[in-house]
């Protein structure tokens, strides 16, 4: 997980939460374009990245009900992890419960559900 190892608490704690949930969806983004076979190592790269920024961002919150909500998330990514395929729609729904964690973040929603088309069938 070299890409954000430099990445402090501290520094992270810089950023408001409507900034931590969107760069952690910044990353299911990325992980959500490569479902298929070909790219499985790449999609568990990317959802390492995802588990580090939500354990940094769960690593900061003072908020106990937070925290515990995306200590939940975050079960929802490790599944995904370690799943011997992709599945599309779990990440889908996984990213849009994250997505729904703050009002900033959820102006993406509509963004995300009318990108949903364009993802490849049978990308799972």
């Amino acid at each position: 997980m070299a890409q954000h190892a430099s990445l402090t608490p501290e520094r992270w704690a810089a950023f408001s939460l409507d900034q931590q949930v969107l760069m952690i969806g910044n990353e299911m983004n990325r992980a959500g374009k490569l479902g298929e076979a070909r790219d499985r190592g790449r999609l568990r790269h990317s959802y390492e990245r995802v588990l580090q920024l939500a354990d940094l961002t769960i690593q900061v919150q003072a908020r106990r009900s937070l925290r515990r909500e995306l200590l939940r998330w975050r079960d929802l990514i490790a599944a995904l992890y370690v799943a011997p395929e992709s599945d599309a729609a779990a990440h889908g729904a996984a990213f849009r419960c994250l997505l729904r964690l703050t009002p900033e973040a959820s102006r993406q929603l509509q963004a995300l559900s009318s990108s949903a088309p364009r993802r490849a069938a049978g990308a799972g």
